[in-house]
Formats: C-alpha cells, structure tokens, sequence
C-alpha cells in the first residue's frame, strides 16, 4: 500500500475512534445546538487542510443560527427552519464545541459580520461556563497557523475596503480578555471594534468608579481587549481597543508583531501593557515588532458607556498606572511610524526597560500631553521627523481628572538609557515642554565607559516656563554624567530654555522658532513665515544619509539646500503669475494665470482700478487708459506671500 494512502487511512480511522469517543462520553450533552457531527467537522476540515494545503471560511452573523442549525459555511442568514442548512453562525462562540474548545482549525478564517456580539458569560453558547467563574468565560487561544503564508484570520466584514462598520466584539461579566493570543503563532485580527459596556474600571480609588468584582453578576465589563504571550508572526489591523476596564492590549514574549491602523483609548489602567510578571527576561520580546498608525490616547482614564467620554483620570500615586504603553524588560527592533501617543496619565511611551538587546526607530510620530515623560528609550535608538511637546500639566484642573501625577518623572520630551557603546541620534524634529528637562540622558548600569554617543540635527527646541515653579524655565538637557557621552549637537534651534554647562554649538541659533500657534496647551509645531528654522538646515542625505527627504506630514523636502530645521518642512506659498494679453486697447480683456509654488490654497488679486477677485485664474477687463500695478497674495496653513509687478498692464485709447 503507498503510504500516504496508508497515513490517510489510519488517521480517518482515529479520527473515527474519537469522534465516537466523545459521544459516547455525552461531551455534548445539554448544550443546545451543537450537534453529535460537531467534532466531525473540525476533524474533516484538519484533514481537508492537511491533504491539500486548503483552509476552511467561515462567517458569522447577527442574523445567522447555532451551529445544529447552520454549517458557517455561507455569508447567508438562518432561513428559520431545518438543521445544517447553508448559513452563518450568529456568534463567534459558535465556531467552539460544548466544553468551550475551538471547532476551527489552524489556517481557517472567520468573517465577523457588522453588528455587536456580547463577549462572555450569558452569551450564546456558553453552558460551559460557570457564573462565579466568569472571567474565563472567552474565547480560548486562537489557533496557530501552519506558516506565514496561511495565517488563522479574525476579521470584521469590509476587513479588505477600509473597514467601513467594523464589528463590536464586547466583554461581559468580567472575562480576562475579549480575544486570546496567548501560543498563537501566524494570526491575523483585523477590522474589529472591542470594549466593553460598563465604565468601571478595576480597583479605582474612586469607589464610585471601581468595577463590581466581589459577586457575580459582575457588569457588562472585560479587563483587556486582547492578551497575548509566547505569540509569533501577528497581524493587528484596523482596529478600535477602547473603554476596557483594565487594559487595551496585554501581550508579551511576542516576536514579529505588527500593529497598524489601531486605536488604543480609554483604558482604566494602561493602553498596551507588556509586563507578563515572572523573572525579568520573561516577558522578554524578539524581532520585529512594528506599529504603523496607531493612536494610544486617554489610558489610564475611565470611559463611560454609552457616551464613551473619559472621566476618573488617575495616576500612580492615587493608585493607577496610566502608561500609553510599557514593557518589562525587552529586546526587539521596536519600529513606531505615523504614530501619536497623547493624553496618557502616566508616561506615553515607555522602552525604558528595552535593556535586552536591539534598536528603537521613531519616524514622523507625535507626543504630546502625557502627564510624564513623552517617550522613554533605552539603547540604541534613532528619533526623526517627530514632535514631542511635554504638556506634561495638562491634565491639572480638567473636570475628567481625578487624580493625575503631572509631570511625573521630571515630565521630560525624551528621556534616554544608553549602555556600553549605545548610539542616540535625532534629526528635525521639534521638542518643546514645560517639565523639568526637555531631555535626560542617564546610563543605563556601571558598564558605560563613555563610548556612548548622542547625534541631534536639524531639531528645534523650545522651553516654556516650569509647570512645578513658573519663575523657572526649562533646561535644554540634563546628563548623569557631565562630559561623558560623545555628543555631537548642531544646525538646531534654541529658544528661552536654561543651557546649564551645555553651550549652543557653532551653527545653532538661539532665537524665538516662531511656532503657528506657540500656546503649549495647542501647541503647533510648524513653522510661521520669517522662522529662523526655514530654510537653514543641513541639507537632505547629509550626515551619512540620515537626514530625511521628507516631513511629518511626507511633504517632500527640497534638494541640496533649503531644508527646514524642526519636523515640519514649512510649505509657506511663493506668489507668482502670468497674463495676456499685457497691453491694447481698451476695453481689454486680459487672462490672468497663478504661477505661485508649494501649494497654496487661497488667492486675492488686486487688478490696480479698484477691482479685485478671490479666484486662481480670473478674467478682467480693463476699462481705462492707463498704467496698472496688478498683485496677487496667495495663502495656505503656512503663511501667506504676496507678489506685486508694477506698470504690469498698459491700455491706449480705442483705435
């Protein structure tokens, strides 16, 4: 007999034995709508997988039935009667067998449609559950994919058009999590909405506040939105984890993550949280983990339900965390784009402990109004195209604060740890705050020997007075050690900030950066017209390639010389333009054509007869003999610039 053929068989045969196993052992008994052929199915679609490298789609939907009445198999409702028919399952729970175990199987998909889904005890198809025990009423972890190339998928419909209406998976009765990772290596989860529906959040001080945790029932709340460990090769997509009454995310010992498209908000204790507890190198990442667009906001804060307002904002010393995201001690290459991390009670992010080994890369990303320090990193590390303004009393006041540390830590922009031979550089980006430092640079253990060296370019610095004593300014950057590190600071602007022994270098410039909007609590840091940061940086790919050929925003910087110091490259319009004809007689009509650069978005035209126009390309007509001085101002969210060509239209008499 060939063996495949011989493999086969006796697999079908176990396969057999164990599905008559467990009817024989009433798995099944009193659990509605899950049939005896259950088990079958999730053995047949192993077996469809494993003989020919295919996995198995299945959809669920408000309007879809048990798993007795509908196979999944079909993005189609329960037709309202009969068994087995060709439809959805109406919840996620029923893709689970009668003791709460997955009847998916690695490589399978499962298609959410839009609507909401109670996530816990006293939802469908959870007898399995016990009352008292509801916090592990969820979902088990997901199961592992076979490779990279086939990942086991959770998506909300519209996953693959921009997920209009993605679903709401909510949690009920005090689950531990929402969605569970923990051993799930090559999964993707995507266009999905998870929270919960309570505005509790666990042990607040606040008793009026603190979640319901004594005796069941336990309110309609979820500690975290998804927890994860020992996880490999995962997608996040397009996702909204908010209102949590502990945690957005808790996931550690990961290896090549990516987050994209995710909002992180309203989590009473902490956004994304990567301590897993244990020994120090447990929770310990590795590779890749990248996060692309995303939002960690409001942690650390209560949100209510159904008004999703944030109240009972608390830190530390009243008991709370309130990080956007932390880690325990770590390795990885943590990469952050296009990303924002604001209004978090604690500090927004912290890699303070990335002590295990790797790189940390911050590219075109905004910190702001963290009540401690903006970002925090340790090791080798590169900054670009960033704001980090250190609003760090912001919360002080706000009817949503309960009890907040402000500035905590010192409230710096950045704070950094470097080890033995550790590299920091930063270019054109801005840094401004009201904290004690807008930068600290500490090391890290006794192993520095003073290899470590600090690289700043093209930034802008701007200090405001202290938030903890006004008649004090912030300092431009403390270091543990004077004259330790290799530093190498220049082409950087300066402005109203204590310089200790830290002299400005020969091509700084000490003088007021002219911000659009230069309040901190609105702080805005691109560039007004006639800023000492146009057009005097140091030009792009120089220092061995490190300056960028873009901003904050990708608007292209010039070529060879002309880049702007700070994060934004300042796209204040250049008016020009044309017309024809220049002269004839009256009455004559003349075209007149905008020729202005980087983009402007407004346009007034003074004709010089008394006439104006408001558009980019008006017709006038001139009824006088003469000489006329025509202008144009041209305008967008940088500035405004005006041209004016005098004598530029000559009329004569009719013939």
């Amino acid at each position: 007999m060939n063996k495949n053929v011989f493999f086969a068989v006796a697999i079908l045969f176990f396969s057999i034995f164990c599905v008559q196993f467990h009817r024989q052992a009433g798995v099944y008994a009193g659990q509605e709508g899950l049939p005896q052929t259950a088990f079958e199915g999730s053995v047949s679609a192993s077996l469809a997988y494993n003989a020919k490298g295919s996995a198995t789609t299945y959809y669920v939907r408000p309007d879809g039935g048990t798993s007795t009445q509908c196979t999944g198999l079909a993005d189609a409702p329960y037709p309202g009667t009969g068994q087995g028919q060709a439809c959805a399952w109406r919840h996620p729970f029923w893709a689970l067998d009668g003791g709460g175990a997955w009847n998916i199987s690695g490589g399978d998909t499962i298609i959410v449609a839009a609507g909401s889904y109670r996530m816990g005890f006293g939802a469908d198809n959870t007898g399995w559950c016990d009352e008292r025990g509801a916090f592990d009423c969820h979902l088990p972890p997901l199961p592992s994919g076979p490779d990279t190339s086939n990942p086991t998928r959770v998506m909300g419909e519209g996953w693959d058009a921009e997920c209009p209406s993605p679903p709401e998976l909510w949690g009920a009765e005090r689950p531990w999590q929402v969605l569970n990772l923990e051993g799930s290596d090559h999964v993707e989860i995507r266009c999905l909405e998870i929270t919960d529906r309570s505005g509790c959040v666990d042990g607040h001080s606040n008793s009026q506040i603190a979640c319901q945790r004594d005796e069941p029932p336990y309110e309609n709340q979820a500690d975290c939105g998804i927890r994860a460990s020992e996880s490999e090769d995962v997608l996040l997509k397009d996702l909204n984890i908010h209102g949590l009454s502990s945690c957005g995310i808790h996931a550690w010992a990961l290896q090549d993550w990516t987050v994209e498209n995710v909002r992180i908000a309203g989590n009473g204790w902490v956004g994304w949280d990567g301590d897993g507890g244990g020994e120090e190198e447990e929770s310990s990442n590795a590779g890749d983990i990248v996060f692309k667009n995303v939002v960690v906001e409001w942690n650390g804060c209560a949100e209510s339900w159904p008004g999703e307002s944030v109240n009972n904002c608390w830190g530390q010393t009243a008991g709370g965390y309130g990080d956007g995201l932390g880690t325990a001690a770590t390795a990885g290459d943590w990469t952050f784009e296009d990303c924002v991390f604001r209004y978090n009670t604690s500090d927004g992010l912290d890699l303070l402990y990335h002590r295990l080994g790797g790189m940390i890369a911050i590219r075109r990303s905004r910190f702001y109004s963290n009540a401690g320090d903006q970002a925090k990193l340790n090791g080798d590390a590169t900054v670009e195209n960033s704001v980090m303004a250190s609003n760090c009393g912001w919360f002080e006041g706000k009817s949503f604060t309960w009890h907040v540390d402000n500035c905590r830590a010192g409230g710096s922009a950045l704070a950094m740890n470097l080890g033995q031979g550790d590299s920091v550089s930063m270019v054109n980006s801005t840094l401004a705050g009201h904290g004690d430092c807008l930068m600290i640079a500490e090391c890290e253990d006794s192993s520095c020997d003073g290899s470590e060296s600090i690289s700043i370019h093209n930034s802008i610095f701007r200090g405001y007075p202290e938030f903890s004593d006004p008649s004090d300014t912030t300092c431009y950057i403390w270091f543990d050690q004077d004259d330790f590190y290799d530093l190498d600071f220049d082409y950087n602007v300066l402005y109203n900030l204590k310089m200790g022994e830290l002299a400005a270098s020969p091509n700084d410039i000490e003088a007021d950066p002219l911000f659009a909007d230069d309040d901190l609590d609105a702080f805005d840091g691109h560039l007004q017209k006639g800023s000492p940061g146009i057009d005097s940086g140091l030009p792009v790919g120089s220092l061995g390639g490190a300056i960028p050929d873009h901003d904050l925003e990708s608007t292209p910087r010039p070529k060879g010389s002309g880049v702007d110091r700070g994060a934004y490259e300042s796209a204040i319009p250049i008016a020009d333009f044309t017309a024809s004809p220049l002269s004839g007689a009256v009455p004559l009509i003349v075209s007149f054509a905008d020729a202005s650069s980087e983009s402007p978005d407004s346009w007034l035209w003074n004709f010089g007869d008394g006439f104006s126009a408001g558009s980019k390309n008006p017709v006038h007509i001139f009824q006088q003999e003469d000489k006329f001085t025509v202008s144009l101002a041209v305008s967008n969210s940088y500035g405004t610039d005006i041209e004016e060509k005098t004598d530029f239209i000559e009329t004569s008499a009719c013939a």
